[in-house]
């Protein structure tokens, strides 16, 4: 196969507005009585008409089903070669009054130049031969549009599932019966559905798709190909990405090209970066913040202070997310500062700008619980200003971004915190994100301080805390942290923590020599807890 031989555009007339019909359907009418004498049993009807010039191919547009009496017939081979050269699908001819039968020499010529023949009687006008195909074209064009309808509505609620990708094209691949694969421009393959390929066929289909691939000036959209007994067709995506959708079917039906377009329209969108040249500098600095950068250089690439919201996330079946799966959750959450890169299993990481929703973090039902870690709501104080006074208001803490449960997703979401505190944003995610796993609610919202705890000056609480806590060591604290926040639930603190029960025992046991505390003593559980929420 050479891309000589591909087609990536139409160069015949374009054919009417509806499917073509079988020449089968309309011989099995039988009111009309029509029978085949010569040519070929199956070809595609695209018109009906009459004509009784000697000569038709400069009226002729391609498909067409011919019908005449033959009154100015003299040379069958001339006759029958000019109807192949334009294009004609059939010819009908009717017999009586002009010929009493079909002529023998039309039907050798028919037989020769394979152009199929039939033989209408006398009793059957032609005129109920034209509206018997538009008919049948009606229903087929019916029939075209409920199924593509139906194709519409499957593709459009597998794009609203957790794996947008994946289930778009499993669910174009059952439409259409064959094998769909999103490609890169070099041809290597993201994503499949359908049934497998011969090795032959399936580089014939990777080699089409690198035609239409956006790399060089002048390639086509799409194109198609024939290979053995597969149809095979690729279309560019949008989004200047080099994606292609490739796709591999036995046979080709009606409304296949409306179905396909409709899947290369939400791929397109699914498949888009979702970001500008500004936001990918945004993506640049996720990235170094996450891996421990300066916060004084992350702010400027950021180019904003905040407040920001860290959200960690993971599929609720336990499968890894690649990265277009994860911009699709970015997407839906509103943003494209995602970081699905670390593999290995690793929740993906979003930071949400802005800080637009109304009411109090933990107002929203759907987060179920709030998770337990928190930093204080307010940055700490700045020399020379005057600390908070008891009795007087509080500061409110920044209101959250609006983060809802995702289906098929289970996340954990930091309080909003300002630029300069991201590093600790991220962790107190995990933590949300691991108190949301153990207590299986779809989305577990990190709670600002308030209340009575915000009464007290920051750098007091936080210096209270190191003192309180200075004997238990970081994975001590940590097992502390999250057996408080699950009310004490050895099965729940384990699930979370990722480790044994019998472990989670040994732990707790420790912390309470070390801290010389009874941790069942409610007021200890209380101060305890108080002075953990400070980091």
């Amino acid at each position: 196969m050479d891309e000589s031989s591909m087609t990536s555009a139409p160069t015949a007339a374009p054919g009417p507005p509806t499917p073509p019909v079988p020449l089968s359907e309309l011989l099995a009418t039988k009111d009309l009585g029509l029978r085949r004498i010569a040519g070929p049993a199956e070809t595609e009807l695209l018109w009906v008409h009459t004509s009784e010039m000697a000569d038709p191919y400069p009226y002729l547009l391609g498909g067409e089903l011919l019908l005449s009496a033959g009154v100015l017939l003299t040379d069958a081979d001339h006759y029958v070669g000019r109807l192949v050269e334009a294009g004609a699908a059939a010819l009908g001819f009717g017999v009586r009054p002009v010929h009493e039968t079909v002529p023998g020499a039309l039907i050798d010529a028919c037989d020769r130049q394979g152009l199929p023949l039939l033989e209408v009687p006398p009793e059957t006008p032609f005129t109920a031969i034209a509206r018997t195909v538009w008919r049948l074209m009606a229903e087929a064009r019916h029939r075209e549009l409920r199924r593509v309808t139906r194709a519409q509505q499957a593709l459009a609620t597998a794009a609203a599932r957790p794996d947008p990708v994946p289930a778009v094209l499993h669910q174009l691949a059952a439409q259409l019966g064959g094998r769909a694969v999103l490609l890169t421009a070099r041809g290597e393959e993201i994503h499949a559905a359908g049934r497998r390929l011969p090795p032959e066929a399936a580089g014939a289909l990777t080699r089409l798709a690198r035609v239409v691939a956006r790399e060089r000036p002048g390639s086509p959209a799409s194109a198609t190909d024939t290979h053995g007994d597969t149809h095979v067709s690729a279309y560019a995506l949008g989004g200047g990405e080099g994606l292609v959708l490739a796709l591999a079917t036995r046979q080709r039906e009606s409304g296949d090209h409306t179905v396909a377009g409709i899947a290369v329209v939400l791929l397109s969108l699914l498949a888009a970066p979702h970001q500008g040249a500004d936001a990918a500098g945004r993506s640049a600095a996720l990235v170094r913040m996450l891996l421990g950068a300066d916060p004084a250089e992350v702010a400027p690439l950021l180019g904003a202070t905040g407040p920001w919201t860290v959200v960690h996330a993971r599929r609720t079946d336990g499968t890894p997310a690649d990265a277009l799966t994860a911009g699709a959750l970015g997407a839906s959450l509103g943003t494209a500062l995602v970081d699905a890169s670390r593999g290995g299993g690793e929740a993906v990481r979003l930071l949400l700008p802005g800080a637009e929703a109304e009411g109090k973090a933990g107002d929203d039902e759907t987060a179920k619980t709030e998770a337990v870690e928190a930093r204080p709501g307010s940055e700490p104080a700045r020399p020379g200003s005057e600390p908070a006074r008891p009795g007087s208001e509080p500061a409110r803490p920044p209101k959250p971004v609006s983060i809802t449960p995702q289906p098929g997703w289970t996340l954990g979401a930091s309080a909003p915190t300002p630029v300069t505190a991201l590093d600790a944003a991220d962790a107190l995610a995990a933590r949300a994100l691991a108190h949301a796993r153990a207590t299986r609610a779809p989305l577990t919202v990190n709670a600002p301080v308030s209340g009575l705890a915000a009464l007290v000056p920051p750098e007091d609480a936080a210096a209270h805390a190191r003192a309180l806590l200075a004997p238990l060591t970081a994975p001590l604290a940590d097992t502390l942290r999250c057996w408080l926040s699950l009310h004490g639930s050895w099965d729940r603190t384990a699930v979370a923590l990722g480790v044994h029960r019998n472990t989670v025992r040994q732990r707790i046991g420790r912390c309470g020599e070390l801290l010389d505390a009874d941790l069942d003593d409610m007021d200890v559980r209380a101060e305890l807890w108080f002075a953990l929420r400070q980091g």
